[in-house]
């Protein structure tokens, strides 16, 4: 069988769940902690995982990253800001991100716009780190080309030899944190013969307005 044969032929049952205006909670922000505890509780695989998507001169890029917080309703992850996704955040601060659920047959989407984070939360959350990748974190020259595996492993080697004798590693400060601020959000079902609930919260003046979206 061929590989456009196979997925030609790959069909999944939608049956677990349905999702309408009624069941949504008024705020998108509790919404979406119910659902994130649901894939927690039903042990998904890195359930913080997200697709970051980003745009660079009308060029749309994506990645997946880790949500590492919610501070006052904004979505924090962290990286390199000096990374190839740090320079297309710097360049256009509006941005996208999915989640994906299988296990629950779920999917959100969130739009907004993205600012760095307060650095005393990027301190914060780099000591939480275990040690590799705060090492990781210095010694990688995220995004930029690198002639082989030994290169960058002796980066690493090179950089925990340095540091060797610290208790305590300052964050450096080319890493840290970024919130996206919300104003949009889907919340997706999946339901028996393709006619998936989708709900969304769009942000206006007074707050939330929800709606309905066809499959």
């Amino acid at each position: 069988m061929s590989i456009n044969q196979t997925l030609e032929n790959l069909r999944g049952s939608y049956r677990n769940a349905s999702f309408d205006i009624s069941d949504a909670n008024s705020r998108p922000d509790i919404q979406f902690d119910s659902w994130f505890k649901d894939a927690v509780a039903a042990e998904c695989d890195e359930p913080n995982a997200f697709v970051l998507s980003t745009v660079l001169n009308g060029q749309p890029r994506a990645r997946v990253v880790l949500l590492k917080g919610i501070h006052n309703e904004n979505f924090a992850f962290y990286t390199n800001y000096n990374s190839a996704k740090g320079a297309e955040l710097a360049n256009n601060s509006h941005v996208a991100m999915t989640f994906l659920w299988l296990p629950l047959q779920r999917q959100i989407r969130i739009e907004g716009t993205l600012q760095k984070i307060d650095s005393a939360f990027s301190d914060e959350y780099f000591q939480k780190r275990p040690r590799g990748n705060q090492i990781g974190a210095i010694a990688s020259p995220q995004s930029q080309k690198v002639a082989s595996r030994h290169e960058l492993e002796k980066l690493f080697q090179d950089a925990d030899k340095k540091y060797s004798n610290e208790v305590e590693i300052k964050r450096p400060e080319h890493w840290g944190g970024y919130t996206i601020t919300p104003t949009y959000f889907e919340f997706w079902q999946g339901r028996e013969n393709r006619m998936h609930d989708r709900i969304i919260y769009e942000k206006n003046s007074q707050g939330w307005h929800l709606s309905r979206l066809a499959p």
